[in-house]
């Protein structure tokens, strides 16, 4: 059975001459003598094509690849009208496939377009997700996929286990031209960003901005407005992006997440993140505003 939920017009891949478009779709059964799209991971990496210093992804059969077996593989979606299946490789990146190399998913993101990368972390969340729940929570039971619906149902108890998605506001504060930016102690690099954090039970993404933003660096914000959203699979984020203008207090880093802040204009913005992401989305629209001398001002909450 192929369900599908949802189509995705016209993505445009960097790697490709014509458009593509993807389907958000669910089916159990897998037919490794098919050719279609797969994506191979081990761990974080995953197996691409190579296309000069840009991938494509990787169209073959199932059966041409060692690892893969049919009890372990998902189906993700269609891309283009061909099936896309996603399955780890458990023997330590052992597949060896002509022309393809294992590409770190999130130290490569400028090897890949956005849309690639979002189906890459579609694939990659699934996986965790089956991964991480391959036994009951409840009674300890073996977990397997429902027929017909994208769920995990315990053989003995019958609870139900859907992909998890943890929400996680991500936030522009702005004070008199300037952006508020900070270092977390879990960057490798000198690499500043806007703040983050996840959303606790009973509390609405508003009141997270605040709490975070008070939290780690100790002011205050008002005048929040939705930004954009960004499915971010490390390991199950969904970043819900927002700006903010500075209210009052001074800046006092928790030391124990955020190592250093700042206010930072466009012209003396240190490191900042890839372009692929959300966090540099909203730094990018701040220092477009700043040049433009407007607001392009975002609808109130």
């Amino acid at each position: 059975m192929l369900v599908c939920f949802e189509k995705r017009e016209a993505l445009t891949l960097s790697n490709q001459d014509r458009p593509m478009t993807f389907n958000v779709c669910f089916q159990k059964n897998i037919d490794l003598d098919e050719p279609a799209f797969w994506f191979v991971f081990h761990k974080d990496n995953i197996l691409t094509v190579l296309d000069g210093e840009a991938t494509k992804p990787m169209q073959i059969r199932g059966n041409h690849i060692a690892s893969v077996s049919p009890e372990n593989a998902l189906h993700v979606g269609v891309l283009n009208g061909v099936n896309c299946y996603a399955v780890s490789d458990d023997t330590g990146q052992s597949v060896n496939i002509p022309n393809t190399a294992w590409v770190p998913l999130r130290q490569s993101l400028g090897r890949f377009d956005e849309e690639m990368f979002l189906m890459y972390g579609r694939a990659r969340q699934l996986l965790t997700w089956v991964e991480n729940n391959r036994f009951c929570g409840r009674c300890g039971n073996p977990m397997s996929l429902k027929q017909d619906e994208r769920c995990l149902v315990c053989s003995a108890c019958g609870n139900i286990s859907f992909p998890r998605i943890s929400p996680a506001v991500i936030v522009a504060v702005e004070k008199d031209g300037k952006l508020l930016l900070a270092r977390s102690q879990r960057f490798h690099s000198k690499m500043y960003s806007v703040l983050a954090g996840f959303v606790e039970p009973g509390e609405s993404l508003e009141d997270c901005v605040r709490r975070e933003i008070k939290e780690e660096v100790g002011i205050d914000v008002d005048d929040i407005r939705y930004f954009k959203s960004q499915p971010w699979p490390f390991p199950d984020s969904l970043m819900v992006g927002f700006t903010a203008r500075y209210a009052g207090g001074e800046i006092l880093v928790d030391s124990r997440e955020i190592d250093d802040a700042g206010w930072f204009s466009p012209d003396a913005f240190p490191m900042l993140p890839g372009k692929i992401s959300i966090a540099r989305a909203l730094i990018d629209h701040f220092a477009e505003k700043m040049t433009r001398g407007d607001r392009l001002s975002l609808p109130p909450l």
